[in-house]
């Protein structure tokens, strides 16, 4: 058994498919596929079912894959452990964020950090919770920046900032004309909603459950009140369609004309979410977590409030 037996039974089971797999691993279908059969035959078990077109693990496939990853992950923290002395801040960050916090914290968290880590850059990806959360697991990713409540086995998480909520509006809005409100008098409005699959969706699902039961009524085809990304549905806001609730730091009127669009916060209560990082509790390089929380909380976002 190897280290690169390991490598491959890992890269199957993330992909699916024996070609990616030894795409993925850089070497030929033929050789990852005869180095796999090596293992099971060592190891006296089907690690995966092979069909046509179509690779699945197996339930005993799943528990080894599981430790190879874990395996895998050790190797690293001994080389890191070899180069003992060593900047941890010295080498690239593989950085996940979901699609409504990138945006908005990278512009302002990147010189910040490179100010404070010239020499780890950032490899970034943006995505979904679970996806992120599932690439994370597998060591595809260093540390991710996601919304508070997450809870995986394994994995370690830091809150940074809370952030409310606010509602964006066209400035023609008969809202605006009113010295205060709350969520629930939103229930007779359009309300546009980030469609599924977006943990911000549900969050303002949560706080405003009357959104959807608008958003999908009749004479109000959901699909019209739903955007792919906070920014199409801040254009489809100033456009005059409906109004919608955002994160503080994505409201950003100033990039539309005064006339178009007006942010207001909301009054009591307001609603919030809490940003966080999160990364396997066995990575080996702990400054570099520190380095980000630190180049983080120094971030200028004027709507946030730090956590310490």
């Amino acid at each position: 058994m190897t280290l690169n037996e390991l490598r491959y039974i890992v890269a199957v089971a993330r992909e699916r498919h024996f070609g990616r797999a030894a795409e993925a691993c850089f070497i030929s279908q033929p050789t990852l596929s005869v180095a796999v059969k090596k293992l099971e035959d060592e190891l006296g078990v089907s690690l995966f079912e092979r069909r046509k077109g179509d690779v699945s693990v197996t339930p005993i496939g799943e528990q080894i894959v599981t430790q190879a990853q874990r395996v895998l992950e050790e190797a690293g923290s001994i080389r890191q452990l070899a180069r003992q002395g060593q900047d941890q801040l010295d080498g690239p960050l593989r950085l996940g964020a979901i699609y409504t916090i990138g945006p908005y914290l990278l512009p302002h968290l990147i010189p910040e950090l490179a100010g404070r880590a010239p020499k780890m850059p950032l490899v970034i990806e943006e995505n979904y919770t679970a996806t992120l959360a599932e690439k994370l697991k597998r060591g595809d990713l260093d540390v991710i920046v996601i919304s508070l409540p997450f809870d995986e086995p394994g994995v370690q998480t830091l809150p940074l900032y809370r952030e409310p909520f606010v509602l964006l509006l066209p400035s023609s809005h008969p809202l605006n004309q009113r010295a205060a409100f709350e969520v629930a008098d939103l229930k007779h409005e359009d309300v546009l909603l980030l469609g599924a699959g977006h943990c911000f969706r549900d969050q303002v699902l949560e706080v405003c459950p009357d959104c959807m039961r608008r958003s999908a009524s009749e004479g109000s085809p959901a699909q019209t009140l739903e955007g792919g990304s906070l920014e199409t549905i801040r254009y489809m806001v100033a456009s005059g369609l409906g109004v919608t609730i955002l994160p503080c730091s994505a409201a950003g009127a100033e990039r539309f004309a005064e006339r178009l669009l007006r942010i207001r916060r909301f009054d009591g209560d307001a609603p919030s979410r809490v940003v966080a990082l999160a990364w396997r509790k066995s990575f080996p390089r702990p400054d570099a977590i520190g380095a980000l929380r630190d180049a983080v909380l120094a971030c200028e976002m004027s709507c946030i409030e730090a956590i310490h």
